[in-house]
């Protein structure tokens, strides 16, 4: 399964921490990719630091100018649009009611006031909550259900530093490669 992100917006200074938190979850729940407007390229440069010290699992960051674009290309290869927002269906209203045969699925992540547009073109809104929230949340709540738990026991290639689970405290172990 394909699942990629669209991040829309970003509010200078005030979403740095935001939407790298977007791409780190992105990252660790198994996407393939984030595109993103509105960045600058220090998200891509903390991605690779993060991808460096913790290992790779193939994902990407791709600035865009044109998030228009990106939604049209998705839909015309056959990709499902799924918009992450408060005013959507009950995320497991949709996931009980709908199939997820497609294997390449947008979710689209706001930041600031989503053009109406992005209601009116995505195959469907989906709400984690109809009550405001973070995004970074219904984003790993949205994954999950896409993902039924799997991604939450990845492997990630070529680990510097590996946590250890444990109950009682924190361990991570270096990787000698």
């Amino acid at each position: 399964m394909s699942v990629a992100i669209l991040r829309l917006g970003h509010r200078l200074v005030r979403d740095d921490r935001t939407t790298t938190h977007v791409a780190l979850v992105a990252r660790a729940f198994g996407c393939q990719k984030i595109y993103m407007t509105d960045v600058d390229d220090s998200i891509k440069l903390t991605i690779a630091d993060v991808n460096d010290r913790w290992g790779y699992n193939n994902f990407e960051i791709e600035i865009v100018k044109n998030w228009k674009n990106v939604l049209q290309k998705w839909k015309k290869n056959g990709g499902l649009v799924i918009h992450i927002t408060m005013y959507g269906i009950n995320v497991d209203d949709f996931f009980k009611k709908t199939k997820k045969d497609n294997d390449k699925i947008l979710l689209i992540v706001g930041a600031e006031k989503v053009p109406s547009e992005v209601y009116k073109l995505s195959d469907y809104n989906i709400s984690v909550s109809n009550q405001p929230h973070s995004e970074i949340a219904a984003l790993a709540i949205v994954l999950d259900r896409i993902f039924n738990g799997q991604e939450l026991r990845l492997d990630f290639k070529s680990p510097k530093l590996k946590i250890i689970p444990s109950p009682t405290g924190k361990l991570v172990e270096k990787i000698k490669n």
